[in-house]
């Protein structure tokens, strides 16, 4: 059996949708021993790429968020959304500009980021998770304070763009106990401007914040790579010194969730997953196999 086939047997079976045989016992014995070390935990989970573009990957997404519930993990969601953004800039003909990989963002793309990130985006998440059979709720940086924010160094360059420097973690403590939170990559300062957040970052200050179990960032590629252009090149293990010996050396969409996966950790995060958000199921993959699919990063 591969390991996609695995994953979805996990997902059927703890779901009540396949009946038992030996093979599919076999699989969930291989997931027990997970499912009870993470018996409580949190697991912060950033959502982008492939599995938010695809409907079949949007939908095993929430159906693998729901069974993390479900067997007793207390899943926390962060989202950006920069393509979809870019399509409703291109549409209000509103000029899409970077710098240094970070979106140029005046008042006016800050709004046009805040309707779709929180009208769209994740609003149909949070009807997805409810739909398939969890109860979610729809966050912002911006309500009840979760995230302070300051601008980034370089605010100057990219206008509204800001760096979290504080997480209030009493509003998701009183969340996710009983729902999954659903947070978009916006927040706000002390005197109340709106500021776009890069989403890997937010996922990461969340992580650190609220020590978390583990925090995973799906992307749109096997792990990181020793060499880019080879994914039979993926790293399965590495180590924070490694990646912070690394860094200045990576390039484009790999380093910032290395940094946030640094950040997490050095916060006070246990691990951090790196894995493709193209493969249906990847999450269960991940958490509850022996082999893992992507590339963890140890303290």
């Amino acid at each position: 059996m591969d390991s996609q086939d695995k994953a979805k047997q996990i997902a059927d079976t703890i779901g009540g949708e396949t009946r038992l045989d030996d093979e599919n016992v076999n699989v969930l014995l291989e997931a027990l021993p997970y499912m009870r070390e993470f018996h409580g935990k949190t697991v912060v989970i950033k959502y982008g790429g492939a599995a938010m573009r695809d409907e079949s990957l949007r939908q095993a997404f929430a159906d693998d968020v729901v069974l993390l519930k479900y067997v007793g993990l207390n899943p926390v969601i962060i989202h950006g959304g920069g393509p979809e953004i870019t399509k409703y800039m291109n549409r209000m003909g509103i000029e899409v500009r970077f710098q240094h990989g970070l979106r140029v963002s005046d008042a006016e793309t800050v709004e046009v980021a805040k309707m779709v990130l929180l009208g769209k985006l994740n609003a149909e998440l949070v009807s997805r998770l409810n739909r398939a059979g969890s109860q979610a709720v729809g966050l912002s940086g911006e309500d009840g304070g979760l995230f302070e924010v300051a601008p980034v160094a370089n605010a100057e360059e990219v206008g509204f763009v800001g760096d979290i420097e504080r997480v209030d973690i009493d509003v998701l403590n009183h969340i996710s106990e009983d729902y999954i939170p659903v947070i978009a990559s916006v927040g706000s300062d002390r005197e109340g401007n709106s500021y776009n957040i890069n989403a890997d970052e937010a996922a990461g200050k969340v992580a650190a914040a609220l020590g978390a179990f583990k925090v995973v960032f799906l992307t749109d590629i096997v792990g990181w790579l020793n060499d880019p252009e080879d994914e039979s090149s993926r790293i399965s293990v590495t180590s924070v010194a490694e990646v912070e010996d690394a860094l200045e050396s990576i390039s484009g969409g790999m380093r910032p969730k290395l940094t946030a996966c640094v950040n997490a950790i050095r916060g006070g995060a246990q691990n951090a997953y790196i894995i493709d958000g193209r493969r249906p199921h990847s999450l269960l993959l991940e958490l509850f196999t022996d082999a893992g699919i992507g590339t963890m990063v140890t303290p």
